[in-house]
């Protein structure tokens, strides 16, 4: 998670509110469901939406948001897993789908291996937010240029390339952010490498739902 500055900026550029509809896609240790829990209150619902791409994985993704969902105060969270382009039966319509850290997995062989990729994730999107909706995406930048060239190797990709390839869903850019910029990283480090994790360059992009 980031400084308490930057989280509160982050809630702000996604437009979430009490009463909210989320859906936090790959949720992982499950900061960002508690905190949307805490934000959308009673009368908001969040959806802990696990991939079924990464529930075999040995920390045992969908056991935890279930039992993430049963902490006290937590009645407006519902854990849900489904194969990625499921996920709209497993959601009701939302007001905001949130993906932090996830949209370069979408073109690895892990997230493709059951047939899923970008453009079919983004298509489903778009039918699973309300109209006005915000499909909100936060994640480590590659260089420019690279397009999905270091998705599987550095854990990466290319601000342009992302923004390109969603709005060929049908959805329109409405806001993008550089509080998460930072200009010494020389996105040719793999994400998880000690001299930059948790400090590379992010981009932050807000795209909406006609």
């Amino acid at each position: 998670m980031y400084e308490q500055s930057k989280l509160s900026e982050l809630i702000r550029f996604a437009g979430i509110d009490a009463g909210s509809a989320v859906i936090d896609v790959y949720p992982g240790d499950g900061d960002w469901t508690r905190l949307f829990s805490d934000i959308v209150g009673p009368q908001g619902r969040v959806y802990s939406f696990v991939p079924a791409e990464v529930a075999h994985f040995k920390t045992d993704p969908v056991d935890r948001m279930r039992t993430l969902a049963k902490e006290p105060g937590r009645e407006n969270v519902e854990a849900l897993s489904a194969d990625l382009v499921a996920m709209p039966e497993a959601t009701h319509p939302a007001d905001v789908v949130w993906l932090h850290l996830f949209y370069h997995d979408l073109h690895t062989a892990l997230i493709q291996a059951k047939g899923a990729t970008a453009a079919d994730f983004n298509r489903v999107v778009h039918e699973r937010l309300k109209p006005g909706g915000s499909y909100v995406i936060v994640d480590h930048a590659a260089a420019a240029g690279t397009g999905t060239g270091d998705t599987q190797s550095l854990h990466r990709i290319d601000p342009a390339f992302v923004r390109e390839e969603v709005e060929a869903a049908g959805f329109v850019l409405e806001a993008e952010s550089t509080m998460l910029a930072n200009t010494d990283d020389p996105h040719s480090i793999k994400v998880f490498d000690p001299s930059i994790k948790g400090e590379t360059d992010r981009f932050a992009y807000r795209f909406r739902k006609p």
